[in-house]
């Protein structure tokens, strides 16, 4: 017999590889971070032998959940500003909140929130934009969780930088220190093109080529900002960025609402992946991506939550459910969307959008044991007929039982096993009483 680090059984593993494919009663072996093998379990331990088999009872195990776009420090401003525009909600409400209180305390309390929650959902990978980056990293890392951080570009000012030249200074420094990670990947994230103009994206661009990292960008998330655009260029967003030659399969690009066919065509031509983010759309009443016709046009699309200040919570099986059922209303077809396609946009094309696909996404042998098993044994899950469409349909955060990454578990029956959660709770309540006190002086 082989030997391995760890067997995993449970009564259905999803492995969400190209043929879609369901093992009941099925194993999963781990050796060295990886999944060595998979297969039915009693195939499994006939094969190898473990000191740790963890046998997952009424349970599905499937990849890692992957969060593509996010602000996740701004778990600490949820809830501050609700019910508005986006324009005024990031004017009057955010940007102040941000200037006030961005800093590296902020920021490494903050993402220990964000990562608990996500990670107590079954996330075990999230795309960041954000400031102050190399604390997040630390954080994350530190908790065992994987994530792909974008340094924030911007041509003015902030409380982590004067303009595109310190912005620029950050992205480079972040890259230099985590280039070649295991868990953290560094991304430079040029905001918006309101926000950037070209000279400051053809900066942003020429920093990912030279280091061979990721862009992570806002794209058509307003009418308004699709107006701005169209104002100052005479073209339209996906256009004016291919009239400065920064599309290609490097970026990804977040909501992608307001987006002609002729830009959808250039976004599939140049294989730009998208983040699709519904209940923030919702919310803010931003629009309705045309995800369907993305999809059909070879765009791969995924999931976002956006920060927590807009949605507002860190909760990809809650996207999954709602965007599935909002685009079969819009589109006026139940068949649109269904259960196997929203599954692998959280999971394998999620991965695969962010340059990760060969390494997470899916349970495939040679890749990282990133994966989660979801307790089945619960009134809402119960009976069940169709495994992709439980997962979709009814299963909730709290259903996730065991997240491991990189062959590690982190949530084991619920609870967080890399850090204190009641410390990271009341950092969260410090941090909300003072910022609640100073906004009442």
């Amino acid at each position: 017999m082989l030997n391995a680090d760890c067997i995993i059984s449970a009564d259905y593993v999803l492995p969400m590889d190209e043929s879609l494919a369901l093992v009941r009663n099925g194993a999963v072996v781990i050796q060295d971070t990886k999944i060595a093998d998979i297969g039915e379990s009693a195939d499994i331990l006939q094969k190898y032998r473990t000191e740790q088999h963890i046998q997952k009872t009424d349970s599905i195990l499937l990849p890692g959940l992957i969060n593509t776009h996010t602000h996740a420090a701004m778990v600490y401003f949820r809830g501050i500003a609700d019910d508005l525009p986006l324009n005024e909600w990031l004017n009057k409400h955010i940007w102040p909140a941000e200037n006030r209180w961005l800093g590296p305390e902020f920021i490494s309390d903050a993402i220990g929130l964000a990562c608990l929650e996500m990670l107590k959902g079954g996330i075990t990978v999230y795309n960041d934009m954000y400031f102050f980056e190399d604390e997040a990293g630390e954080v994350t890392k530190r908790m065992g969780m994987r994530a792909v951080l974008g340094s924030g570009i911007l041509d003015f000012p902030s409380k982590s930088g004067s303009g595109p030249d310190e912005y620029i200074a950050n992205a480079l420094s972040l890259i230099v220190k985590w280039k070649g990670d295991e868990l953290i990947v560094p991304c430079i994230a040029p905001h918006a093109l309101y926000t950037c103009g070209p000279e400051t994206l053809k900066r942003a661009k020429a920093v990912a080529e030279k280091y061979e990292i990721p862009i992570h960008i806002h794209l058509s998330e307003t009418e308004w900002e699709v107006r701005e655009v169209m104002a100052r260029y005479g073209k339209r967003p996906a256009e004016y960025l291919e009239s400065i030659g920064f599309l290609d399969e490097t970026v990804l690009a977040a909501h992608c609402i307001w987006m002609e066919d002729n830009e959808i065509e250039l976004l599939a031509k140049r294989k730009v992946g998208v983040s699709h983010c519904m209940e923030s759309n919702l919310k803010l009443a931003s629009g309705f991506a045309p995800v369907a016709t993305m999809i059909n046009k070879g765009v791969k699309v995924s999931f976002g939550t956006d920060g927590a200040a807009s949605n507002n919570d860190l909760n990809i099986l809650s996207e999954m459910s709602t965007t599935a059922k909002v685009h079969k209303a819009l589109s006026q077809n139940p068949t649109v969307l269904d259960a196997k396609t929203i599954l692998l946009m959280a999971t394998r094309w999620g991965a695969e959008v962010l340059g990760l696909g060969n390494k997470t996404g899916s349970l495939e042998k040679g890749k990282a044991a990133d994966m989660i098993s979801i307790n089945i044994n619960k009134p809402h899950l119960t009976p069940l007929y169709d495994v992709y469409s439980h997962i979709v349909y009814a299963a909730m955060a709290s259903d996730v039982d065991m997240v491991m990454v990189n062959g590690k578990v982190l949530v084991n029956s619920g609870r967080l096993m890399t850090a204190d959660e009641d410390e990271i709770l009341d950092k969260a309540r410090m941090w909300g009483e003072k910022i609640k006190a100073a906004d009442n002086q």
